[in-house]
């Protein structure tokens, strides 16, 4: 029986790219290839990408597992929701009764999101956090408790469930965490990133460019092309029923290494000053009460998730995805090489 797949997510900036993508993957043989969709437009998008659009009443467990066993689907990547503790164990239990039904493998990956391998999730940040570490999964199961921000701790909890659940009903997971991602996206939805267009959102706000962290922490960095390809490679080996990394030893982070913030913000910093987006040179330090509650207001978040948002330290390393056959086509440094791309793009998606 070939494998029916299922991607969620497609609208996003990351499932968009990856819709796009699979068209010239070369990938082994399947029957169907079905993308959630909310909309009749998102319906006519996805179609382009020869996929199936299906819709789901996601708040309905009997909906998903109907869908699932009906469509015989026997691969799902989940990217809509990097703390969803509600769906994934719905979503694993009915692959685990098409398991049952046909006795062919099946597949359940989860978009994560490396703010859950780092200090604001309680995670260790000094030294490096190596996605093929076998302790890996006792670290974040400590991380629920330690966690300092409260929905953090629900990120990981998500994580640790999928995990759990997938071994409980013979389902093989894999956790996949996105880290920095910049780059034009390439499907019909959000063509930009959230990482860095945070940067470009509050720079605006205060017509300057802050560093809040302490230190010169440093963060995984990722073009979405290779983002996209390490998808593709953990999809190509479910397809070819080849045993990879999953459960335990399933988390996979597309990278090509870390970048510290600070370089990022000055590469952006000086195309944002060209573009006329800030009024000063440089990176600065210390803003005023009344400059954080901006740059909170332009992300729509309280002042004190600022640096959750554009800053931090986080150590996660790849090294699983080349045991598969992944390597990533640009090195670390293009994202500083990239600034003046990334910041007309995301200024010109903003509207300037």
């Amino acid at each position: 029986m070939s494998h029916n797949i299922l991607i969620t997510g497609g609208s996003g900036y990351l499932g968009g790219s990856l819709l796009a993508g699979l068209k010239g993957a070369n990938l082994p043989p399947y029957s169907t290839l079905y993308a959630l969709v909310r909309t009749d437009d998102q319906a006519k998008a996805v179609r382009q990408y020869a996929a199936e659009p299906l819709q789901i009443n996601l708040s309905s467990p009997e909906s998903i597992t109907s869908t699932i066993i009906n469509k015989q689907i026997t691969i799902v990547f989940h990217l809509y929701d990097a703390i969803d503790i509600d769906n994934p164990s719905t979503f694993i239990k009915a692959l685990s009764q098409v398991k049952q039904a046909t006795g062919q493998e099946v597949h359940f990956l989860y978009t994560t999101g490396a703010k859950l391998f780092s200090e604001f999730a309680g995670a260790p940040t000094d030294k490096p956090l190596l996605d093929t570490d076998a302790e890996l999964y006792a670290i974040q199961k400590k991380q629920v408790d330690t966690a300092p921000i409260p929905f953090m701790s629900q990120g990981v909890q998500a994580n640790n469930l999928v995990i759990e659940e997938a071994e409980k009903n013979g389902v093989r997971a894999y956790i996949f965490a996105p880290c920095i991602v910049y780059g034009k996206g390439t499907g019909f939805g959000n063509k930009i990133s959230i990482q860095t267009v945070g940067i470009v959102r509050i720079a605006k706000a205060v017509r300057k460019v802050y560093d809040l962290n302490e230190g010169k922490p440093t963060w995984p960095v990722c073009h979405i092309d290779d983002n996209t390809s390490l998808y593709v490679e953990i999809l190509r080996a479910a397809l070819q029923d080849r045993d990879i990394g999953h459960g335990k030893q399933g988390y996979y982070l597309a990278s090509s290494g870390s970048v510290a913030w600070a370089d990022i913000y000055e590469a952006m910093g000086k195309t944002l000053k060209e573009r006329g987006a800030v009024d000063v040179e440089g990176v600065h330090v210390g803003p005023s009460v009344e400059e954080m509650g901006k740059m909170g207001e332009a992300l729509g978040s309280p002042p004190e998730l600022v640096r959750w948002a554009t800053g931090g330290a986080c150590t996660l390393t790849a090294e699983n995805g080349a045991k598969i056959g992944w390597k990533a086509k640009y090195p670390k440094e293009h994202v500083l090489e990239f600034a003046d791309a990334e910041v007309d793009w995301i200024l010109t998606n903003l509207g300037k």
